[in-house]
């Protein structure tokens, strides 16, 4: 039996999805990234970077370069915390932004989950949380 290496296939896998749902996006001018940051700002509201790059599991490198045309848009805004401290916070144009484009993820994720089928959308989502789990603990 041939095993295959879980982040060939997994980084696959993110490819193929990220890529319907880029497509879905794009008429909003916002990538999957970009849509999960502003839900998880919209979720969070204020924000510092660091555990926002840790709620994301992205790398800070990744997450500040991905912020910085969001805040040039003026759908986010980052700013100074305590000590040296970035915040990043949602700006009433991005929570718009996100509103419009909320119906095409919904859209598209209900199009994932039902070509999945419900007891493999749920072994997904199962197996992902441990997928998780394992490499961060």
């Amino acid at each position: 039996m041939t095993y295959a290496c879980a982040c060939t296939a997994l980084r696959k896998a993110s490819r193929a999805v990220t890529r319907r749902y880029d497509e879905a996006l794009s008429p909003h001018g916002l990538t999957t990234v970009q849509f999960a940051i502003l839900r998880t700002l919209s979720r969070l509201g204020e924000t510092p970077l660091s555990p926002l790059a840790e709620e994301m599991v992205m790398d800070r490198t990744s997450l500040y370069r991905t912020l910085k045309p969001m805040a040039a848009a003026g759908w986010i805004a980052v700013g100074d915390g305590a000590g040296r401290t970035k915040l990043a916070v949602l700006t009433p144009q991005g929570a718009a932004l996100l509103e419009k484009a909320v119906p095409d993820w919904r859209r598209t994720q209900a199009e994932f989950e039902a070509r999945m089928g419900p007891p493999t959308w749920a072994a997904l989502q199962a197996g992902i949380t441990a997928a998780l789990n394992a490499v961060q603990s």
